[in-house]
């Protein structure tokens, strides 16, 4: 049983907050290379652009830096909401994605880690952004992990 879930109404109110804040914050990133708006809570923050499972359309979303091997980490927490981000439906229908962490642009094919490789993996995850425990806590969803990797 997840500890202090989050309602569905606590996230319909953060994700009216998280949508805008996160275009604007990709924007400022990709003019800057990450100078401006590259930091999270003092961590560091990358870019992920995707195709829209449903739309088709590029986007372009911020989330936490997490290196791994000569990739990243990308971890569909948000927050401990109740739902997986729209994002993870994305990432799962197109795989191949395009990472800019500052002014390196990376790209990337992702795999979701099954429980054994997620397992291994989630201490790095857990280093870079402490608050990912906290997050898998809040919710009984299980938190999806993508390796990305250097495309083939």
């Amino acid at each position: 049983m997840a500890e202090n879930p989050m309602s569905d109404e606590e996230f319909a109110k953060v994700r009216k907050f998280i949508k805008p804040f996160s275009k604007l914050n990709a924007v400022m990133y990709r003019l800057s290379n990450g100078r401006i708006m590259g930091k999270l809570q003092g961590r560091e923050v990358m870019l992920v652009s995707m195709t829209g499972a449903k739309s088709g359309k590029q986007r372009t979303i911020p989330l936490m830096y997490v290196p791994y091997q000569q990739g990243v980490i990308v971890v569909g927490s948000q927050g401990g909401a109740p739902k997986d981000p729209v994002w993870v439906h994305s990432i799962r229908k197109n795989p191949d994605v395009i990472v800019q962490y500052k002014s390196k642009k990376m790209k990337l094919r992702a795999r979701e880690a099954d429980a054994d490789e997620k397992a291994q993996v989630w201490p790095v995850c857990v280093e870079y952004y402490r608050e990912y425990d906290d997050y898998q806590k809040r919710t009984d969803r299980n938190i999806p992990v993508f390796i990305c990797e250097p495309r083939g």
